[in-house]
């Protein structure tokens, strides 16, 4: 009986803080601007609206903030759920949390941190689904997608879904840094073929990264040089009658820096990259950083729509795709140009 009343009081206390919504608190500031403090802040945010037994305490978060203290923290959580992993139960998108999320956390960081911009709105459409193609760079959190996903969204209204590596869906890194399917729930799409297919057949308005990870795989020295291109966004936007926005983005080259990957540990972790450079000292000391990213400003600049014409060959689509990828590169050679 006891219980059951104690579970009840929880249940409400836990509705009533969702119904308040999630104020940033001093705390939630200092956060912001310290480094290791951005894995407290998403946790923070996520437990305010979900009931997570497996997830961080308050001990665990001020250990994340010393150096060294998250390897005590994760000891602490590991003992404290029985020497097992988090649990990952099934979940799927919530447009809801993805709002709440979005102008609870995102906005700060993307207005005071990021400082995202997006320019040529009035090239926009009106209308959605569209598959919005970017370039993409940075080797780190895909906070460059993040960002853009948060500007659409201001600007036309639209719930946007990022197409993302499998890491951040079931690395095991990803299950002890963030909640369980934090991913899966903010919207992102695996970025498999048939999860792409079956986003696009749904109509959802989806990012993607026509390099694939040769995009951030091609580090600091060719930051903006536009990789290969894969043919799946073509042939599904032709399939699903269902435009292409195209966006360039300046800055994302910045929010890792002068970074190289390491192949050999990649492979040895499983990871999509492993970058070396003179943060990762930082990253070894505060693991807690891995969801971080350098300041930077990010631009974005909308280019016009890109209907696709209807093609049964492989090697005509391969052309139409040759050609959106020299007008982006020309497009970002002449924004660095007038921007330098």
């Amino acid at each position: 009986m006891i219980y059951q009343h104690a579970k009840k009081w929880l249940k409400t206390q836990q509705e009533k803080a969702t119904s308040e919504g999630y104020r940033f608190s001093w705390f939630d500031w200092f956060c912001l601007w310290y480094p290791p403090g951005w894995l407290v802040l998403f946790n923070r945010h996520w437990q305010h609206y979900h009931s997570d037994p497996d997830g961080w305490n308050w001990l665990e978060y001020g250990l994340f903030l010393f150096p060294g203290g998250f390897y005590l923290a994760l000891l602490n959580r590991w003992l404290r759920l029985g020497c097992r992993s988090p649990r990952q139960e099934v979940d799927e998108f919530n447009p809801h949390y993805q709002k709440a999320f979005r102008e609870e956390i995102l906005a700060p960081i993307v207005k005071y941190y990021f400082e995202g911009e997006l320019q040529q709105t009035n090239l926009l459409p009106p209308q959605t689904p569209v598959i919005v193609a970017m370039n993409h760079a940075g080797m780190c959190f895909p906070w460059d997608f993040i960002t853009l996903g948060y500007l659409l969204s201001q600007a036309q209204g639209w719930e946007v879904q990022p197409l993302a590596n499998e890491t951040l869906f079931e690395h095991p890194w990803i299950m002890w840094w963030l909640p369980a399917k934090w991913s899966q729930v903010l919207g992102a799409v695996r970025a498999q073929r048939s999860d792409f297919e079956r986003a696009t057949a749904q109509g959802k308005t989806l990012l993607y990264a026509p390099e694939g990870l040769r995009g951030p795989l091609k580090g600091w020295n060719q930051r903006y040089q536009l990789q290969k291109f894969d043919v799946t966004f073509m042939q599904l936007s032709d399939r699903y009658q269902i435009p292409i926005l195209p966006v360039v983005c300046i800055g994302s080259e910045s929010l890792h820096p002068w970074t190289i990957n390491f192949k050999k540990v990649q492979r040895l972790f499983k990871l999509p990259f492993f970058p070396i450079s003179p943060l990762m000292i930082m990253l070894i000391i505060f693991p807690s950083m891995g969801v971080w990213a350098m300041k930077t400003h990010l631009k974005y600049f909308i280019l016009p729509v890109q209907k696709v014409n209807s093609v049964k060959r492989l090697s005509v689509t391969y052309k139409q795709v040759q050609k959106l990828r020299e007008e982006l590169q020309i497009q970002i050679n002449k924004l660095l140009k007038h921007s330098t």
